[in-house]
């Protein structure tokens, strides 16, 4: 039995009661409770690393852009000298935001209330009127910054963290790191955002979309029933349920990451009659190319990646995933009609907006070497497939509000989800990655070990 877990909110519920470990079951309340909601911020969002967004969106010395690291509004930003910095966007003075546009090139930030200005790395240059020191003389001038986060660059990408002393983002990654280096870390330049990202707000809680994240392959096969049947997604309507395409493979999680890894040889099906068998590994890339990667751009992976993560990458690659607490990856395979297969890759975040609302931002890469023809054929396809006027998202943002308003009923909210359909930790024979793997058809453990790492972080003082 499990007890005594360390949270427990004013009316004697504890974080025991909301998630049930023996039985594999989450009472809906977490969705809604407005307690919890508020401990979520401090022990969650105030202590992992977050992803903020891609270094390719600020190239330049004073390009920055305003970003969210859960309710707190901080300010990314690049110094003449090409650091990135993470900043509150908070003035030390009365409170205000620093700064008010969400993007653009600033050598100082200036607030509009009372003129206080800093730089790109957040120091404080001064107030107005130097020689009347309208900072007063209690604090130095050092000591009136803005608050800065611990920044870390991970394939372009910029996560932060106000967990100072904390876990390292290595740590943080733990064994998942294998997998998604295989999608960011994979050629020379990197990767690089097509355009800013796409923003929407939603009516339901950041854990709705967070938790699905955690590779969900079981809803493809009824929520996005209408992809398979119009061909997208491979198979047709008489064999959804028969062949399950996308269905098998390998789930991997690691500190409540996770990742789908799919046959490529099931995926190439899709598209062609020709077979993988006897295949090299070199042979196998350029046949199916992983999403963005160009015949070109294959030597590059070797380059880049270990002999075990090419080969993964060539025989059954990671596909989609999502990173704790509130990150979706999407790397899509899609055929071309001259052959070719540029696919698509994007990132979504979640970020929380109250108990009851949560920001949908939706990031678009293709890799930075790629040839200009092939970013265009990505960005359609990413725009097509997610996003405001995503095929696949239009589907999710249909069902969760749905189940946001039956988290907030009386009754219904002490409905549980259940995480009962578990496979059990089996390590395929030759696997080459660390983390628990759990083969074959795809089931709850995925998502039942983002609720536990869930647990753990609700359950550790702020």
């Amino acid at each position: 039995m499990h007890h005594n877990s360390g949270l427990m909110l004013k009316d004697g519920t504890s974080i025991d009661d909301l998630i049930n470990r023996e039985m594999n079951e989450v009472s809906m309340r977490v969705m809604s409770d407005e307690e919890l909601y508020h401990h979520e911020m401090e022990r969650i969002f105030a202590k992992t690393w977050l992803l903020l967004g891609h270094a390719t969106e600020i190239p330049k010395g004073g390009d920055f852009v305003v970003r969210d690291m859960g309710e707190d509004q901080v300010i990314v930003a690049r110094d003449r000298r090409g650091e990135i910095h993470v900043s509150l966007n908070v003035c030390p003075h009365r409170g205000m935001k620093v700064c008010t546009a969400e993007a653009g090139n600033a050598q100082a930030h200036r607030c509009i209330y009372h003129g206080w200005a800093f730089r790109p790395d957040g120091s404080f240059i001064g107030a107005p009127i130097e020689k009347e020191q309208m900072h007063g003389s209690k604090r130095t001038k050092e000591e009136l910054g803005l608050k800065k986060a611990r920044v870390h660059i991970y394939g372009g990408m910029i996560f932060a963290t106000w967990n100072i002393e904390g876990p390292s983002f290595d740590e943080f990654l733990g064994d998942a790191k294998f997998y998604f280096d295989q999608l960011f870390c994979r050629t020379d330049s990197g990767l690089e955002m097509l355009g800013p990202p796409q923003r929407f707000v939603l009516p339901c809680n950041w854990k709705i979309p967070s938790e699905q994240s955690a590779s969900d392959g079981f809803h493809t096969l009824t929520l996005h029933r209408s992809l398979m049947e119009g061909g997208i997604m491979g198979g047709t309507a008489e064999s959804i349920y028969d062949n399950a395409p996308g269905m098998y493979g390998v789930d991997v999680s690691a500190e409540g990451h996770s990742l789908r890894c799919l046959e490529a040889a099931q995926t190439f099906k899709m598209f062609s009659d020709v077979s993988f068998e006897g295949k090299t590994v070199e042979e196998r890339l350029h046949m199916l190319p992983p999403p963005g990667i160009t015949k070109e751009l294959i030597p590059q992976l070797f380059k880049n990646l270990s002999p075990e993560q090419v080969e993964m990458l060539a025989t059954i690659p990671p596909q989609v995933g999502g990173m704790f607490p509130n990150v979706l990856v999407l790397f899509i395979f899609a055929p071309r009609t001259d052959g070719g297969s540029s696919g698509a890759l994007a990132l979504h975040t979640y970020v929380p907006r109250g108990p009851g609302k949560v920001e949908f931002l939706n990031f678009i890469f293709a890799e930075k070497d790629a040839p200009e023809s092939v970013k265009r054929d990505m960005l359609q396809n990413a725009i097509q497939q997610s996003g405001t006027s995503g095929i696949i998202e239009q589907d999710d943002a249909d069902m969760w509000p749905q189940i946001m308003r039956n988290a907030q009923g009386a009754i219904s909210k002490n409905s549980t989800l259940k995480y009962q359909a578990l496979h059990g930790h089996e390590k395929p024979e030759g696997w080459a990655g660390g983390g628990l793997c759990y083969p074959g058809f795809t089931k709850d453990d995925t998502q039942w070990n983002w609720w536990l790492n869930y647990h753990r972080l609700m359950s550790t003082e702020a």
